[in-house]
């Protein structure tokens, strides 16, 4: 009888453990829970492995290597073109694209060019060797008229914002008490915790199985076979949230960054222990800005863009047709 009390206290004892422990598990996931405040997500600071994943990676994403950001807040969404309607009225800001401007051509003459920004134009056939074969600069064009002035965005609120300059989205920034992720800010918040995966939601091919972004379906640049049932923008919410809440992380439009982009820069980095916090506020030749995320426009047959180590840059006074942005905010 003593024995069976003796083996009854340890069973007792062992299942108040294993109570214990679900009750563990359950506060570690009450931890885990998306913290989300006026339309930001709590992004907590850690480090990751920042860079290149698979074979499709650019020269300019290695190498890999250590990253450590601080906790910030990041917009769940794109600025939409409602939330930057808002601006406009406050502020009378006027965008980029809405003014004229003069430049040299080139043969160094002076020339004056009426506003407008670029436009995406599908190709007939082939792939030209010049990516600019696509694009075509649409007096009119603007973030009111994404395609030209017969364009519109009446009705479309919920769509993010587009053909806006780098300049236009620190201008939204500084209104709304924001500012810019960093590249390396947007890359850990892409990942949603995932390290060393290709994608903000595995590895799992882009084509396949459920749709998991706005991207291009088809043979680029010439046919759009309309799989995601968008030619171009979606609806921001649109696909499913990355874990960490996160939309649109992957496609729809390439978001500004306020790094400017240096090919080396992650060689740099690495060699000179640069990885807390980092942030290239030195623009190199090229002068233009770091752009991440892909678009409605990127596709395995061209970019990937939609790659979460995938990098590009875009001339920070031009407004594209497939560009936007989020805000982050510090953690105070």
């Amino acid at each position: 009888m003593l024995e069976y009390a003796k083996k009854y206290k340890r069973l007792a004892a062992i299942i108040s453990l294993l109570y214990l422990l679900v009750l563990i598990g359950l506060f570690s996931s009450c931890n885990k829970t998306i913290k989300e405040k006026n339309g930001m997500v709590f992004i907590k600071g850690g480090t990751f492995a920042m860079g290149g994943d698979n074979a499709q990676a650019r020269a300019d994403e290695f190498p890999k290597h250590k990253v450590q950001v601080h906790s910030f807040w990041m917009d769940k969404t794109e600025v939409t073109n409602g939330q930057f309607k808002a601006f406009v009225i406050a502020t009378h800001y006027m965008t980029t694209a809405e003014k004229d401007f003069d430049y040299k051509d080139e043969n160094g003459k002076n020339r004056h060019q009426k506003a407008g920004a670029l436009v995406f134009q599908k190709l007939k056939s082939g792939m030209p060797a010049n990516p600019n074969t696509w694009w075509k600069f649409v007096e009119g064009a603007n973030w009111m008229h994404p395609q030209g002035p017969n364009s519109s965005i009446d009705g479309k609120d919920n769509y993010p914002v587009v053909q806006v300059s780098w300049a236009d989205a620190i201008a939204y920034c500084k209104w709304a008490g924001k500012r810019l992720p960093t590249e390396a800010e947007w890359e850990y918040a892409a990942r949603g915790g995932l390290n060393n995966k290709i994608y903000c939601w595995g590895n799992e091919p882009v084509f396949q199985g459920k749709q998991k972004c706005n991207s291009w379906n088809g043979n680029f640049p010439i046919e759009n076979t309309l799989t995601d049932g968008y030619e171009r923008l979606a609806p921001v919410m649109t696909y499913a949230p990355n874990s960490y809440g996160l939309y649109d992380m992957a496609g729809n439009v390439w978001e500004w960054c306020t790094d400017w982009y240096d090919e080396n820069y992650y060689a740099y980095c690495k060699e000179n222990n640069n990885f807390n916090n980092p942030e290239n506020n030195l623009p190199d030749a090229d002068s233009e800005k770091v752009v991440r995320g892909g678009s409605f426009l990127c596709s395995d047959l061209y970019c990937s863009g939609f790659r979460v180590s995938a990098r590009m840059k875009s001339s920070p006074e031009t407004g594209l047709e497939h560009t936007g942005f989020r805000c982050v905010k510090d953690d105070k």
